[in-house]
């Protein structure tokens, strides 16, 4: 039995099909899980069913690891599964599934999915199994060295070679995964030449019109007008297909860089729902939703400032800034709780929350976030702000000491460290080390904020 695409499938079950879309389209995600379940468990090789389960389940259920569900470790279930799929690796694809619902992300279920399917020569629905470990738990380095494997297997190199780099983000010392990533960059760069030199891009295209297309689209510095004109273009394309993932993709750049930031949330929302949960388009689709509604908000304080003595105005304004406190944590904690183990996220949440002045909150998202290393200096800035505003001025020092560790040269963001540092010796009382980061910028920039005046004044 082979993997099949939606119009393989028999004509019995497309209406179904085109219902869950709906389901997912209006976000009532249960039903559409309650919907798809049966559809997969007729046409076990429907991958692209699979994939939008996966994607309603995340949002149902979230993410995150649920202790006691499942574990080879934990016998049970999982015992049981695993010695059915070796037996009828068929009939137990919809006992996996079954189990996935309630924990879509669990790392031993998907690896008994990949596993069980390449029994079957599900090889896509295999690599879909791996890359959603690889999308949601990214520190088990176990399963990502087997999904880079297989991709070897599959004559796959550059795709091997960012599992391997993604590996090395979180096990920068794992030595097979830093010959890995140099061995299959180097096979994908061969494999490429040798395309390039049998093959052309314009003959690869099916029409000349198509290839004009993509490079129209590669083009930067395009005027608004072009940018309209294209996007009307797409319109059309996603009317007559509105579950073609490219499409709504492209959709929903043009609408970004016309900055009509309301339709770029809604179609890269929509981008999300039809990939496989691919956290790239969540975070873009909130960023989206995050420009609309400071867009929303700049509009109303602009009125604010053409009509200062509007009271109605004013309490809007200071309503709605008290509203997007609000909802900018639930929303970085809603992302959170998809993505658990994303640092950046936890800066997001601990960000949000020390915004809302919620400091002990704060504090433990933001001590998580520090694993990253390309934002460890503005995490340990905003974690030292917060231990100030609770009055523990010693641990605010040590935050942002550890950050100057970190840095070398005298840029921007070493300036704005030490000028913190030199405040909060100051309300310690300790004007010692106040001057000496207060001079350490005066010696590099005179015109730093207020540094001259607290230089100079300290020799009179």
């Amino acid at each position: 039995m082979p993997e099949i695409t939606e119009k393989e499938l028999p004509a019995s079950h497309k209406q179904l099909w085109l219902k869950s879309l709906s389901a997912v389209q209006a976000s009532n995600f249960s039903y559409a899980i309650s919907i798809i379940q049966p559809i997969l468990a007729e046409n076990p090789g429907f991958v692209e069913g699979r994939k939008i389960l996966r994607t309603c389940e995340i949002q149902v259920h979230g993410a995150g690891k649920k202790k006691g569900l499942f574990g080879m470790s934990s016998g049970g279930a999982g015992m049981k599964l695993n010695s059915q799929a070796k037996k009828d690796p068929l009939g137990t694809l919809a006992l996996i599934e079954k189990e996935l619902e309630k924990d879509p992300a669990n790392d031993q279920l998907n690896d008994l999915l990949f596993e069980t399917a390449l029994k079957l020569e599900f090889y896509q629905t295999a690599t879909f199994a791996l890359e959603t470990i690889r999308k949601h738990a990214p520190e088990n380095s176990k399963l990502l060295h087997k999904l880079a494997e297989f991709y070897i297997s599959r004559d796959e190199p550059m795709l091997a070679s960012e599992v391997y780099n993604d590996i090395l983000k979180h096990h920068p010392t794992d030595g097979v995964a830093i010959r890995g990533s140099k061995d299959c960059s180097a096979r994908a760069s061969m494999k490429k030449q040798k395309w390039d030199e049998n093959a052309n891009m314009r003959d690869l295209m099916r029409n000349s019109a198509e290839f004009e297309e993509l490079e129209k689209a590669a083009r930067t510095g395009l005027t608004k007008e072009q940018l309209e004109e294209r996007r009307d273009r797409v319109v059309e394309k996603y009317n007559a297909d509105p579950n073609h993932l490219a499409t709504v993709k492209d959709l929903a750049g043009l609408y970004e860089q016309l900055e009509d930031w309301h339709h770029a949330h809604t179609f890269f929302s929509w981008a999300h729902s039809l990939s496989n949960g691919d956290v790239a388009l969540a975070t873009k689709a909130a960023a989206m939703k995050d420009r609309a509604l400071e867009t929303d908000l700049k509009n109303l304080a602009a009125a604010v400032a053409a009509d200062p003595d509007n009271a109605e105005l004013k309490a809007a304004l200071e309503a709605r800034q008290a509203d997007r406190i609000a909802e900018q944590v639930v929303e970085a904690q809603q992302r959170v709780d998809q993505n658990p183990t994303d640092p950046q996220l936890r800066f997001e949440l601990g960000s949000a929350l020390y915004n809302a002045k919620d400091y002990s909150a704060a504090i433990p998202h933001l001590q998580q976030a520090t694993r990253n290393p390309h934002i460890r200096t503005k995490v340990l800035l905003l974690l030292a702000r917060t231990f100030k505003a609770k009055d523990m001025f010693d641990l605010s020092i040590k935050q942002l000491s550890d950050a100057l560790a970190d840095l070398v040269a005298m840029d921007n963001t070493k300036k704005e460290v030490l000028y913190e540092k030199g405040l909060i010796h100051n309300q310690m009382g300790d004007q010692t080390s106040a001057l000496d980061c207060f001079k350490q910028i005066y010696e590099v920039d005179y015109g730093y904020r207020d540094v001259a005046q607290r230089v100079e004044s300290s020799y009179s």
